[in-house]
């Protein structure tokens, strides 16, 4: 079934497996010249052709199964007639060659996907902005496994999600390799090239999540007060969430101002502006590595059910507010209902469409959501739900039918009446009484049982 936000991204006739992508990408005249080979299976149905998306570049060669289709690309759609129908559940591989000057491509929401900066690049794909750089079957569902070769001048550092395999420096190149195993969406797939400093978070003795930074030389000094406490919320969202989904996480501070962070897999990237040396976007820090569990790990079928991204990473902002010494959930949640009830109440949040898929409203209504189920199942089952959504579906692909279902399995009373009114009625519900008190010790608290370490100041 095509998206129904993007009807012209994706093709579920079929799932890909595996994307090997190698790039070659010099950052002054801006060039990329790519091949990628696809790791694919048929759906249940004989495959007579099919498609990728992928920007207007200059393909010069596809290959299906080692065989040249017939292929068309037009309008972000490479389209293929492999030589001989593909059965159903069939195997099979693409290759496709490209090349030319990757630019954003366009939406209602600006420019997505490859920018580049004064210096380097970067990647923001969110919601289509994939096929801006590579050619891919943007879906969200569809999620597969990467490694990215990317060669550029050996002055520029690489970051992309994933572990770094290798770096090899021939002449004035350099070659860095990057493998993602974990199920990866296409607009999940984060990229930067930029001239950086490497930064470990932590202590990587204690035997935490690998975490690392690559940070312009200029803002060291304010970078390591503003995300001195990411270790920190790393160990609560573990608590919280349970083990975070990937095998490490990194952090790009581009050289130039972003209106808002990205989240990729393993890896978000943060503008100039959001480096103050007065953690003045710290909340920002929390969301974007609350997204490693809600959007990433956790991944929605299709974009109506964005919320199940934002809404947990909004009130995951305010539990870290809550543990370290900021204000409360509940007094986020009031701020968030007051500021809500004086806007439109047209916004439907389990399908809140396209043009309103990004508003602030679904954020906050998100996170009220969220804490309005805390405050009916009360912290003893709440708690112990949000740890088993995130872990059950672990790599997967969710619905807001099956959040609601797997609600209904921690409530002592009936809470589809609570759903219904945050997710399906535009209409703003009253604002939740507090939850009610867990039992001592649960959650764990700032140096409780659990024990996952005092917070720095």
């Amino acid at each position: 079934m095509a998206d129904p936000y993007f009807p012209d991204n994706g093709d579920a006739r079929y799932r890909v497996n595996r994307y090997e992508l190698a790039l070659e990408y010099r950052p002054g005249p801006n060039r990329l010249a790519g091949t990628a080979r696809l790791s694919a299976i048929a759906g249940r149905a004989p495959l007579t052709e099919f498609f990728l998306n992928l920007a207007e570049f200059k393909v010069s060669r596809v290959l299906v199964d080692g065989r040249a289709p017939q292929w068309t690309h037009r309008g972000g759609r490479l389209r293929l007639k492999p030589a001989k129908p593909l059965p159903a559940g069939a195997a099979f591989t693409v290759e496709v060659h490209w090349s030319g000057n990757p630019k954003p491509v366009r939406s209602p929401w600006g420019g997505l996907g490859w920018e580049e900066l004064t210096d380097g690049a970067l990647v923001a794909s969110q919601p289509v902005g994939a096929p801006s750089w590579y050619p891919c079957n943007d879906r969200p569902a569809d999620k597969a496994s990467y490694q990215i070769s990317v060669n550029t001048p050996s002055p520029y550092t690489v970051v992309a999600g994933g572990r770094l395999l290798t770096r090899t420096t021939r002449a004035s190149t350099t070659t860095w390799v990057y493998e993602q195993p974990a199920p990866t969406s296409s607009y999940l797939v984060g990229l930067s090239i930029g001239m950086y400093q490497t930064v470990l978070l932590g202590d990587p003795g204690l035997g935490g999540v690998p975490q690392s930074a690559y940070v312009p030389t200029e803002l060291l000094a304010r970078f390591s007060r503003d995300f001195a406490r990411q270790p920190a919320m790393m160990r609560l969202f573990e608590e919280l969430f349970g083990p975070y989904p990937f095998g490490e996480y990194a952090v790009v501070v581009a050289d130039e101002e972003l209106d808002v962070p990205v989240e990729a897999q393993g890896l978000s990237l943060f503008g100039t502006n959001h480096v103050d040396g007065v953690r003045g976007s710290e909340r920002l820090i929390a969301h974007e590595l609350a997204h490693q569990w809600f959007g990433n790990s956790v991944t929605i079928a299709d974009w109506r059910h964005i919320w199940l991204n934002e809404g947990f990473a909004k009130y995951a902002e305010w539990l870290w507010s809550e543990r370290s010494g900021g204000r409360t959930a509940h007094e986020h949640a009031t701020a968030a209902h007051r500021l809500l009830a004086n806007q439109p109440q047209d916004l439907r949040l389990a399908d809140p469409g396209r043009k309103l898929m990004f508003d602030d409203r679904l954020y906050q209504r998100g996170g009220l959501t969220v804490h309005a189920l805390r405050c009916a199942l009360g912290d003893d089952a709440f708690f112990p739900m949000l740890r088993d959504w995130a872990t059950a579906h672990r790599h997967g692909v969710v619905t807001t039918t099956a959040f609601a279902a797997h609600v209904s399995r921690y409530a002592t009373v009936p809470v589809e009446d609570v759903l219904a009114a945050w997710l399906e009625d535009p209409a703003l519900p009253p604002l939740p009484a507090p939850p009610a008190p867990a039992r001592p010790g649960y959650p764990p608290s700032n140096g409780g049982p659990a024990g996952w370490g005092r917070i720095p100041a």
